[in-house]
């Protein structure tokens, strides 16, 4: 049995057979961020006021850097998947592919540089 209406099935226009794949991945992203955001502010919080070297002293240490990792490179790619889907419902054509690949080097870069900095920390 197809659900197409008969005006979709005239120009082609069903399913485009992405939508769970997205649900499923902001869905574990999301769930990921439940128990790391109230530890990444915890984290901010017990190295909020210390001096420069007390920050760095405490952001070397491997828990700490792991978790920060962890939380930057789900944070990130939560956000570029919701710019995806904003993206794709806006903006079309050339365009859109452009906007589309721009947010992807935007990310990965985001992320590259978010744990380069925390390596250089941490070690």
């Amino acid at each position: 049995m197809r659900f197409l209406t008969d005006r979709k099935r005239a120009t082609g226009l069903g399913s485009g057979r992405e939508g769970t794949h997205h649900h499923w991945q902001m869905m574990v992203s999301s769930i990921l961020l439940v128990p790391l955001v109230p530890i990444l502010v915890i984290l901010f919080g017990a190295a909020l006021g210390g001096t420069h070297a007390e920050v760095l002293a405490f952001f070397s240490r491997p828990i700490p850097a792991i978790l920060m990792a962890l939380s930057l490179i789900v944070v990130v790619q939560h956000l570029m998947r919701e710019a995806h889907a904003a993206i794709e419902d806006y903006i079309h054509g050339t365009a859109g592919k452009l906007t589309l690949i721009a947010t992807t080097a935007f990310a990965y870069t985001m992320i590259a540089a978010g744990l380069f900095a925390i390596a250089r920390i941490a070690l």
